[in-house]
């Protein structure tokens, strides 16, 4: 029975988790480290799409060649390293190589587009960028020659661009010659190869798990995307608590298809599976419900990551049948609501008896609450389960006030996970994390009497597509750059695919001409596709209160009842 629980504090919606289990204190080297020590032969990842499969030995000497090329081109403790890919094999390298020698790795989404990756780029000032040179729509290194066209003549390594000020080397990921002013990933660990492991031990004897080695770009409750900066400590004791309620070990296989630049990804997922020495298996480089579907078959998966939409899509498979999935037992399903007749197949069709549901956000590492393996079918799809280990969480009224048992009110949540704050901002930071360290969530929230907490809506108007948390001023922002909109409104209304879709009420400037089409196609050539309105309205006016505040109520209910009417 697990003892990781405790109930609300003298009914109030108060819980603490529970501290028997100390929490741990190593860095991601040290944790790799241990494992390839512990465990050398065993299998630590597997790519499917890349032919690639690595023992735990094999993984840490491949992580030491990229690191010892890093350093080798200049990257030292603190210095960002973006790193802008689908799920490969080189995305695992970068993660746990820049970690061994101390610098920052800042994950940038797969689907940005030009001004987005400008702007993540430049708010953290990173000095190196590993890429792939293209996925799916998007041209990587493409898009990088229009930002930086200086790369056309400069030296590989020494880049001086005048939209990217401090970006100085560019490692480009695949095979034949890099694209002109470019390293080539197998370069830089080629270049390792004269690095020891002495070299690189003495360089991680330096580090501290306190030390920031993450950044991920959220944008919290407003804004443009902020940098959530996370440590060794926050994302280290987070896999291995979200992977201990799995009751994850050594001998289990974890399918992971949901996206490595996310926490989801890469902190409950890869993480966490060297927190157990536990194997990656790694489907392809993007979703694809019949790749998942193979590689858990055919590896014997034993667990299995993804957000609803996911197994919606692989469940409607036309030979879903032909897959063996006996293997499964547990998993979790996080990023948006679970309908409940999807968690009963689930469990039932794909043997996933253990199916877990996870609560939280980047700025805390990111669960704060997740589900039992065994609790019942009901309570999994009714709440996000019960508090997590070394973490505190209150619900408070306006006021900041803790409400009792059962009263809706803002979760604020503290402990080990919370991030150390976002980059270069101590204001926005100062904004969500208050003077006695709550983090401010911005969900609606309940507590009820066992301690089960059930989230019931947003403080503010995120929007919650297909596992992606969108923020309406974000949108709006970039909207308001077109030459012919005078005025933006962007909010979500209900969906049965995604959860929730983009919506956008726009007023044109005078004279001015445009159409929907025109709309998203600028859109999709700037931003990342989840977040391009789905549905577009031209407006007069927007509805507005007397002080002049956008009435979003109104947009979605409208907006709901004309597709209804349809």
């Amino acid at each position: 029975m697990s003892t990781r629980s405790r109930k609300p504090i003298d009914g109030l919606s108060h819980v603490i988790g529970d501290s028997t289990e100390p929490l741990l204190d190593l860095t991601l080297p040290g944790l790799l480290g241990g494992q390839a020590a512990r465990r050398p032969d065993h299998p630590a990842a597997v790519f499917r799409a890349q032919n690639i499969r690595w023992s735990y030995a094999q993984f840490a000497a491949e992580t030491d060649r990229l690191a010892g090329g890093l350093h080798r081109i200049g990257l030292r403790k603190g210095d960002r390293v973006g790193i802008w890919s689908p799920n490969r094999a080189e995305w695992l390298l970068t993660q746990f190589a820049t970690a061994r020698i101390g610098a920052i790795l800042v994950c940038i989404n797969p689907a940005y587009r030009l001004s987005e990756l400008e702007y993540a780029l430049n708010d953290v000032g990173c000095s190196a960028l590993v890429t792939a040179r293209s996925f799916r729509s998007s041209d990587y290194t493409g898009m990088l020659a229009s930002l930086a066209p200086e790369l056309a003549t400069a030296t590989p390594g020494d880049l001086r661009a005048a939209r990217l000020p401090q970006l100085r080397a560019v490692i480009a990921i695949g095979d034949g010659a890099a694209p002109p002013g470019m390293l080539s990933f197998d370069e830089v660990c080629a270049q390792g190869d004269d690095v020891t492991a002495p070299d690189l031990d003495v360089i991680t004897a330096g580090l501290d798990p306190q030390d920031p080695i993450n950044i991920q770009f959220t944008s919290g409750t407003t804004g443009s995307p902020k940098g959530a900066c996370l440590t060794h400590h926050n994302i280290v004791n987070n896999a291995h608590f979200v992977t201990r309620a799995l009751e994850l070990t050594e001998a289990d296989r974890l399918c992971i298809p949901v996206p490595f630049y996310h926490c989801f990804g890469m902190v409950m997922g890869t993480l966490g599976c060297v927190t157990k020495g536990a194997t990656i298996v790694v489907p392809g480089e993007g979703f694809d419900a019949t790749d998942t579907l193979s590689a858990v078959s055919d590896e014997g998966c034993t667990a299995l990551f993804g957000v609803p939409t996911m197994f919606v899509a692989e469940l409607a498979l036309p030979d879903f049948t032909s897959y063996d999935l006996s293997t499964l037992r547990t998993g979790i399903m996080a990023g948006a609501p679970c309908p409940v007749e999807v968690m009963r197949r689930v469990q039932s069709r794909m043997n996933m008896t253990g199916v877990t549901i996870a609560y939280g956000m980047t700025e805390t590492s990111p669960v704060s609450f997740q589900s039992n393996v065994d609790d019942p079918l009901e309570q999994r799809v009714s709440s996000v389960g019960r508090i997590h280990p070394h973490v505190e969480v209150r619900i408070v009224d306006d006021t900041g006030a803790t409400v009792p048992v059962g009263t809706q009110g803002e979760l604020l949540t503290r402990g080990y996970s919370v991030m150390q704050g976002y980059w270069g901002a101590p204001e926005k930071t100062a904004e969500c994390i208050d003077a006695q360290g709550w983090m401010h969530t911005g969900d609606l929230a309940t507590l009820d009497e066992n301690g089960y907490c059930a989230i019931t809506g947003r403080v503010k108007d995120m929007i919650l597509r297909g596992g992606e948390n969108i923020y309406p001023r974000e949108i709006e922002e970039f909207l308001y750059t077109h030459p012919d909109i005078a005025q933006a409104q962007v909010f979500g209304i209900p969906d049965q695919h995604y959860g929730e879709i983009v919506c956008a009420w726009l007023v044109l400037r005078d004279n001015a001409t445009l159409s929907s089409d025109a709309v998203r196609t600028w859109c999709r050539e700037n931003i990342a596709h989840y977040k391009v309105p789905a549905h577009i309205r031209f407006k007069g006016s927007l509805p507005m209160t007397v002080t002049g505040k956008p009435q979003k109520f109104i947009m979605r209910d409208q907006m709901v009842a004309e597709l209804a009417g349809a």
